[in-house]
């Protein structure tokens, strides 16, 4: 599986591109900018869950490539009201995407784009917070739950630090020390890693 990692806007948000099946995993600013440079085209964006940082080219993407987006539901308010994130006293708006097509859950297989992925739901974070983990290649796109050495803030709306520290021990710590993490921030880690070394772990 080729990965191809983009990082941008204002708080260095990645997002990844999973070349053979057209899949792309967030939307950060000047995402869209980028696909266009590198000739890639979109089948399918997933969304990891709404903050802003992560959803901002959303509708431009949706509109050049014509894809569909998929996401879970506690994600689709942020994505389709211009100005969800003002009513939180935040200055942003973000340009509404014209639909959603298919709404996820938390799920053992889900099929996307012919890769079988394992959907996590962490909130604590983000309500409605996912996680994908591509089971062949054992590798997880884990948004902003879980970074190298630290965890997704939980002081935003809607955030629970005990709860989102909860769904890391019990539902992504035992998927195995050998899964890799690709975070919506900084480098990759390993799942062994952060149980031994992650500070909000150990």
């Amino acid at each position: 599986m080729r990965i191809d990692t983009f990082t941008g806007g204002l708080f260095d948000t990645n997002c990844f591109f999973i070349e053979e099946h057209g899949l792309l995993i967030d939307a950060p600013q000047t995402a869209a900018a980028w696909l266009a440079e590198q000739g890639k085209k979109v089948s399918l964006l997933l969304l990891t869950h709404g903050h802003i940082d992560h959803v901002w080219d959303a509708a431009e993407i949706q509109k050049a490539h014509g894809c569909n987006i998929a996401c879970h539901a506690d994600t689709v308010p942020m994505i389709t009201e211009r100005g969800f994130f003002k009513q939180f006293g935040f200055g942003w708006e973000i340009e509404p995407v014209a639909s959603v097509d298919t709404l996820l859950a938390e799920a053992a297989s889900a099929n996307l784009r012919g890769v079988d992925f394992q959907l996590l739901e962490v909130p604590g974070h983000c309500p409605g917070s996912l996680c994908f983990l591509a089971k062949g290649e054992r590798m997880l796109f884990g948004g902003d739950v879980l970074f190298a050495g630290s965890v997704g803030r939980a002081d935003l709306p809607g955030g629970d630090f005990d709860l989102l520290i909860s769904g890391i021990k019990n539902k992504v710590l035992p998927l195995g020390d050998d899964i890799t993490v690709l975070p919506g921030h900084g480098p990759a880690t390993t799942l062994g890693r952060e149980r031994e070394t992650n500070p909000f772990l150990v």
